[in-house]
């Protein structure tokens, strides 16, 4: 990880090439455009995860099986990035590995 105990290691909402995570280095105010940038991502990322799950609660009553297909799909995208945020968020609160 990082040796300068003034600097932090933040996991990224999103990922690099070959689906590899990205990490940013930060002072520990985690300031800076690439931080502001992240917590925008995430804010987005966990909003948007809010409404498809109300979208979901209105849909699966009369759902086709191609719409709950599509829907899971979705779900599925939408819990990967909420956990990739709530990892992030662990590490930086020095709960995670």
């Amino acid at each position: 990880m990082c040796s300068d105990p003034r600097r932090t290691l933040r996991l990224l909402p999103w990922t690099g090439p070959e689906a590899k995570a990205c990490f940013l280095i930060t002072d520990d105010d985690g300031g800076g455009r690439v931080s502001r940038l992240a917590d925008i991502a995430e804010a987005t990322k966990l909003d948007m995860g809010a409404q498809l799950l109300a979208h979901a609660v209105d849909l699966l009553p009369d759902a086709t099986e191609a719409q709950l297909r599509f829907l899971a799909e979705r779900l599925t995208e939408a819990l990967r990035d909420i956990l990739r945020i709530a990892e992030s968020r662990d590490q930086a609160h020095g709960d995670g590995p």
